[in-house]
């Protein structure tokens, strides 16, 4: 029958372990991509061009970092999360293939413009946010988990952001590029906020034993509210508005604090001897860092480009790291625990951000010793990480469920 055949290659791409769930491509390929564009930016800082890519190599390497390495990580999780949440079947098969093949077309795209005008290239790197966005909404929305709603805005300010930075490279607006990539960066910052602030104190009781503090529902809000008002200064400023540094300031400030006495209640110092579980706390931990530096920046203390590898690396490479590991564990049937390196490999992660920002704000004159020694740690970092889960990701669930 017409039907049976046409239904084949669906069903077998359906049962391929690989495409069963977002979170086995989307965590493989961030971490090979976040090592192979780290490698070429390293390269570049040494004197070799490897690349000529859309927008030049500096644009390319924030652009990448955020809207190809980070977006695939936040589509993986998210789309695997929203299973649990929701109840429903999330991407799998053909439909997730498709998903995938689209992030790496514009992966490719942007190392390798051939040319193409800057309008195609933008149309074809835009369009996988809003698709997770859609995707992430539709499960949501059905099974009326409205708590989760909050990622949909969230993921549509981020596709806006990577909009702004195609429409910087191509009308020679260096500041809206710059303007836009702080929103995506502090975008990130508010979903490691949201994340961080529902497993991380669950994830430290359950593994020690202890109980799980209960949450107050004041500093709750001024927490998220303080962290989300600076996603809104920010994205008023990328939208040509001036906003006194002062305001910008005080909230930056408050959403520091405010993460600073949320964190300090969840028992990070009891976490020493589980890598899992103080790399969490310890990425959380770069969320008041990079603020707090982000303030001194405004002051004109330092550059603001250090508060922001504060929350990119420290943060946002670390936590994703973190996540990744634990995720990928328990989501392929295996027991939650810390393979051998990883609490290395978040070390590294852990320095690299310390190196790459207060070291090298307050030793600048070592900048380009500091700038080689942070991409050689986060290389390592993940390759670690590669070496551990690369199979895992391929196989099957060991417990042989869906998944």
């Amino acid at each position: 029958m017409p039907t049976t055949t046409s239904s084949q290659p669906v069903s077998k791409l359906e049962h391929l372990p690989f495409m069963r769930l977002a979170f086995r491509p989307f965590f493989l390929l961030a971490a090979l991509f976040s090592v192979a564009s780290l490698l070429v930016w390293l390269a570049f800082w040494h004197g070799t061009i490897l690349l000529r890519p859309y927008g030049g190599l500096v644009f390319w390497h924030q652009h990448e970092m955020l809207f190809g390495f980070a977006a695939a990580v936040v589509a993986g999780f998210l789309l695997t999360a929203v299973r649990n949440w929701t109840g429903l079947p999330s991407l799998s098969g053909a439909p997730l293939l498709g998903l995938v093949v689209l992030w790496l077309l514009g992966r490719v795209l942007m190392a390798f413009p051939m040319d193409l005008p800057g309008w195609l290239l933008l149309a074809v790197d835009l369009v996988f946010l809003p698709v997770v966005a859609i995707t992430m909404a539709r499960l949501v929305i059905t099974a009326k988990r409205w708590r989760n709603l909050i990622f949909i805005p969230v993921l549509l300010l981020f596709a806006t952001a990577n909009l702004a930075m195609h429409l910087g490279v191509m009308q020679g607006d260096a500041e809206l590029i710059r303007q836009a990539a702080y929103l995506a960066v502090l975008l990130i910052t508010l979903m490691m906020t949201v994340v961080g602030g529902r497993v991380i104190a669950m994830f430290t009781a359950n593994r020690l034993g202890r109980t799980k503090p209960e949450p107050i529902a004041l500093l709750e809000g001024v927490t998220l509210v303080s962290t989300a008002g600076v996603v809104v200064l920010q994205l008023v400023i990328m939208l040509g508005v001036a906003i006194p540094a002062l305001l910008m300031g005080g909230v930056m400030l408050l959403a520091a604090l405010a993460n600073t006495v949320r964190m300090a209640r969840w028992g990070g110092l009891h976490s020493w001897r589980e890598p899992l579980l103080w790399g969490l706390h310890g990425s959380y931990a770069c969320i008041p860092l990079g603020l707090i530096m982000w303030v001194l920046a405004l002051m004109g203390l330092m550059r603001v480009e250090l508060a922001v590898h504060a929350l990119t690396i420290g943060g946002m490479g670390t936590m994703m790291l973190a996540m990744m590991a634990r995720v990928s564990l328990g989501h392929t049937g295996r027991p939650i625990r810390t393979l051998p390196g990883i609490g290395v490999a978040l070390g590294l992660m852990l320095i690299a951000a310390l190196v790459r920002s207060p070291v090298l704000a307050l030793f600048p004159q070592i900048t380009h010793w500091i700038y080689t020694l942070s991409i050689i740690f986060w290389c390592l970092a993940y390759v670690i990480f590669l070496v551990h889960y690369t199979w895992p990701l391929m196989q099957a669930r060991v417990d042989g469920q869906d998944g």
